[in-house]
């Protein structure tokens, strides 16, 4: 197994929008999310909020069978959670 760990900034006044999102990927996507993670190798994943002076932060840390393959299929996935996750959690969290 393999770990990898990575920050991400929030946008500002997003916090509240990727609480929402966390709480549907544990909540209504939970079986969309585990198969999802299960397809791309991740075998454990832990998303964080991280608080600063500088604007809030999600720390992530994967455990996967391979990081490499993981960075390139991740943002490659079209499963439905996958579409989902970007479109909830990426664009209107992150970018």
């Amino acid at each position: 197994m393999a770990f990898t760990n990575f920050a991400v900034p929030l946008l500002e006044g997003k916090t509240g929008a990727w609480k929402a999102a966390c709480a549907e990927i544990n909540g209504a996507n939970e079986e969309l999310y585990l198969a999802s993670r299960r397809n791309l190798g991740i075998t454990k994943e832990i998303a964080t909020l991280q608080q600063t002076p500088h604007g809030d932060y999600v720390v992530v840390d994967l455990e996967v069978s391979d990081v490499n393959r993981i960075l390139g299929k991740l943002p490659e996935a079209t499963d439905r959670f996958s579409r989902w996750f970007k479109e909830a959690a990426l664009r209107d969290c992150h970018y």
